[in-house]
């Protein structure tokens, strides 16, 4: 399974954008997705993740209310909005694909991994 993380860029602050998430091939439309980042000399950070059916997601304390997930029942896409986007936001975006259908916060229940994207939010 390959997944691809795209959408990042460089953006100012208060400015939305919005990253998607596509699976190779349809493991993923089983399972849940989660979304972490990672900014240079920190650790991997989880920001949400969203059941497979796409009826439940969980957010990190830092995101919620600003960041949204959301995916179509069954389908490999996953995607993150976010708004008003803070330089503190900046960091390569990941995302990755749950052993389970349910949403977890724990890196360690994440199977597969893309390669990140990178996000940039400037003051």
């Amino acid at each position: 399974v390959q997944l691809q993380a795209s959408g990042g860029g460089l953006v100012q602050a208060g400015d939305s954008l919005g990253l998607s998430c596509t699976a190779s091939r349809r493991t993923s439309s089983n399972n849940a997705v989660g979304w972490f980042r990672q900014a240079p000399g920190k650790e991997r950070e989880f920001l949400g993740s969203i059941s497979w059916s796409g009826g439940t997601a969980i957010y990190s304390d830092s995101v919620r209310g600003r960041f949204t997930i959301s995916r179509e029942k069954g389908k490999s896409t996953v995607y993150l909005q976010m708004n008003s986007l803070k330089p503190e936001d900046t960091a390569a975006y990941y995302c990755a694909v749950s052993r389970s259908s349910y949403p977890s916060r724990e890196l360690a229940d994440y199977r597969y991994w893309g390669q990140g994207t990178q996000v940039t939010v400037s003051s």
